[in-house]
C-alpha cells in the first residue's frame, strides 16, 4: 500500500528530475544558440526563445544559471549570463552573491575584450550602477594587459566603462594618466609616451604610423590617406591576429605566392571552417597540407580538452555526419553545421583505437575533405549502416552521431531504428550512444532530438566533444539528478581556480 511518505518521495523524485531535464535544456541552448539566423529559423524566433530560456532558469534555478559560466557555453550566453545576475543581484542571497562575483570575474577573463565591453555598454545603459558592478569592471580593468592599447582599439568601449566607474585618470605623466588624456582631453599633449597612442596621433598626417596600429584602427586610416590596398596589407600584416591574417588573405596574395597563414595553431573548428571555404580544386590540391593541419589540429584537441579520455581509448567508433543541404547554415553561419561535422569526424578518429574508426556521411562521400552541403538526411539509413558489426562481427563500442537531427529520408526512420536497436538489439547499452546537434531549436527550445533513448547534447566547437559526451549520460536517465549537481559543483569550483578555464 502506497503511504503518503511515499507519495511525498515520489513528487519529489519527480521534481528533481524535471529540474534535471530543464538543466539540460538550458544548457544545450547556451552552447548552441546564438540569437542569429539559422537555416529553418529567423533570428528573432532565435532570440524570443533564448530570452525566454534564460528568464525561466534564472528565476528557478539561480545557482544551476550562475553554474553554467564554468560550462563550456558560446560567449553570447555567457554574456546574456552575467548581464542577467547583475542585474537581479537584490534576488541572490549573500553566498549566492560571492559565488557569482567569482564565476562573473572568471568568465570575463575569458571573453574576448570586445565582448566585455560591449557587456560594459549594455549594463551602463541598463543602469546597472551597483558597487559590485563598478567592482567587477574595475577589477577586469585592472588586468587588461595594456590599456593604452584598448583606448585605440576600443576607445568607445574603454570610455563608457570609465565614465560608469568614475575611474580616476590624473592629470601629468604616467600611462593612466596618458589613457585619461586621450579618451577625455584629445589634443591637450604634443605627444604620447606610449607608443600605440602616439602611433594614432601620427597617423593622422603620417602614412607611416598607419601600420603601427591595431589593424582595425589602421584600415580606416589607411583609407583616409589613399593607401592602395595591397601596399596596406603588406606593411600591416607583422600586426595582425590569427584570424585578420586570415581573412585577407585572399587579398594579400602576391603574384602565385600564397601568404603565410599558419594552419598548425589554428583551433580544429576554426580550422574546418576554413577548408570548407575553399574551391574543390585548392582543396585537392593541398589535401596532404590540409589533411595533415586538421590531423595535427584534432591530436591538440584531443590532448587539451579530452576530460578524461585521450587518443584511442574510445575504442571502436562509428560516427554518422550530417552533410545534407541543411548543414550549409546560414548566411551569419555559413557551413558551421558543416564544419563541426568535418571537426568531429578528425577528432573522433583520434579518439578512436587505431584503425577502430569508421566515418558515414549522409551523402554518401568518401572523401571527407571534398564533403559540401547537398541533398536530403537519410539518418536513418546511414545509422543501419554505422551498428553493422564490424569484419570481425563485433559491434562498434561508441555511435556518434553529429547532425541537426532533421531525418527526412525518409521521415522518422533514424528515431524508430534507434528504438528498436536500444530496446530489441542492444538492452545492455554494450554500445554506447550520444547525438551531438549543433543547430538549436527555436520552437523546442532545445536541440533536436532523434530518440528518446539517445541522449543528446548541443555541440558548438568540435573541441568541446569529449566534454559533452560526459554531460550527455545525464540526459539517459543512467545518472540521477544528484549526480548531475555534483558534476556542475566540480566544474565551478575547477573553474573558479582557474584549473578549467574556458579558452
Amino acid at each position: 500500500m502506497n503511504t503518503p511518505d511515499s507519495h511525498a518521495e515520489s513528487r519529489a523524485d519527480s521534481a528533481d528530475l524535471v529540474a534535471a531535464e530543464d538543466v539540460l535544456l538550458f544548457v544545450n541552448a547556451a552552447i548552441t544558440a546564438t540569437g542569429q539566423r539559422e537555416f529553418r529559423s529567423r533570428a528573432v524566433d532565435q532570440q524570443l526563445s533564448l530570452d525566454f530560456l534564460h528568464t525561466y532558469v534564472r528565476v528557478n534555478y539561480r545557482r544551476v544559471y550562475a553554474a553554467s559560466l564554468a560550462l563550456d557555453i558560446n560567449h553570447h550566453n555567457a554574456a546574456l549570463i552575467v548581464r542577467r545576475l547583475l542585474e537581479t543581484a537584490d534576488e541572490a542571497s549573500p553566498e549566492e552573491r560571492r559565488t557569482e562575483g567569482r564565476l562573473i570575474a572568471a568568465r570575463l577573463a575569458a571573453l574576448p575584450p570586445q565582448r566585455a565591453y560591449r557587456l560594459f555598454g549594455e549594463l551602463r545603459r541598463a543602469k546597472v550602477n551597483n558597487r559590485r558592478t563598478r567592482a567587477i569592471m574595475r577589477d577586469w580593468l585592472a588586468a587588461r594587459p595594456d590599456l593604452g592599447h584598448d583606448a585605440v582599439k576600443y576607445r568607445a568601449g574603454l570610455k563608457t566603462v570609465a565614465r560608469h566607474i568614475h575611474l580616476p585618470c590624473p592629470e601629468g605623466r604616467g600611462a593612466l594618466a596618458e589613457v585619461g588624456a586621450f579618451l577625455f582631453r584629445p589634443g591637450r599633449l604634443p605627444r604620447y609616451e606610449h607608443g600605440t597612442l602616439d602611433a594614432w596621433r601620427r597617423a593622422h598626417y603620417e602614412q607611416g604610423a598607419v601600420a603601427e596600429l591595431p589593424f582595425t584602427v589602421a584600415e580606416g586610416f589607411a583609407a583616409k590617406h589613399g593607401m592602395k590596398r595591397e601596399v596596406f596589407l603588406k606593411r600591416a600584416a607583422p600586426r595582425m591576429t590569427r584570424l585578420e591574417r586570415l581573412r585577407t588573405q585572399e587579398q594579400r596574395v602576391v603574384g602565385d605566392r600564397r601568404p603565410d597563414v599558419d594552419l598548425t595553431v589554428m583551433p580544429l573548428t576554426r580550422l574546418a571552417l576554413y577548408v570548407l571555404s575553399l574551391g574543390f580544386e585548392e582543396r585537392s590540391g593541398r589535401r596532404a597540407e590540409l589533411t595533415g593541419a586538421l590531423r595535427a589540429a584534432a591530436r591538440r584537441a584531443a590532448a587539451r580538452r579530452a576530460a578524461g579520455a585521450h587518443a584511442g581509448s574510445w575504442g571502436r567508433v562509428h560516427a554518422v555526419l550530417d552533410d545534407s543541404f541543411s548543414s550549409s547554415g546560414s548566411g551569419q553561419k555559413r557551413r558551421r553545421p558543416l564544419a563541426v561535422a568535418l571537426a568531429c569526424h578528425h577528432l573522433l578518429e583520434v579518439l578512436a583505437a587505431p584503425g577502430a574508426y569508421r566515418g558515414l556521411w549522409t551523402s554518401g562521400a568518401r572523401d571527407a575533405l571534398l564533403v559540401r552541403p547537398s541533398g536530403p538526411t537519410p539518418l536513418g539509413m546511414r545509422i543501419l549502416d554505422a551498428l553493422e558489426p564490424g569484419a570481425d562481427g563485433t559491434a562498434p563500442d561508441r555511435l556518434v552521431i553529429v547532425s541537426d537531427g532533421w531525418d527526412n529520408a525518409p521521415a522518422g526512420l533514424a528515431g524508430e531504428v534507434l528504438r528498436v536497436w536500444r530496446r530489441r538489439l542492444d538492452p545492455k547499452r554494450r554500445t554506447a550512444a550520444v547525438h551531438v546537434n549543433p543547430v538549436y531549436d527555436a520552437e523546442g527550445f532545445d536541440v533536436r532530438r532523434l530518440a528518446a533513448g539517445v541522449a543528446t547534447a548541443g555541440i558548438r566547437d568540435a573541441e568541446d566533444l569529449p566534454a559533452l559526451v560526459e554531460i550527455a549520460r545525464f540526459a539517459e536517465g543512467r545518472s540521477g539528478p544528484a549526480e548531475l549537481y555534483a558534476y556542475l559543483d566540480r566544474q565551478v569550483a575547477r573553474f573558479i581556480s582557474g584549473e578549467g578555464a574556458v579558452s
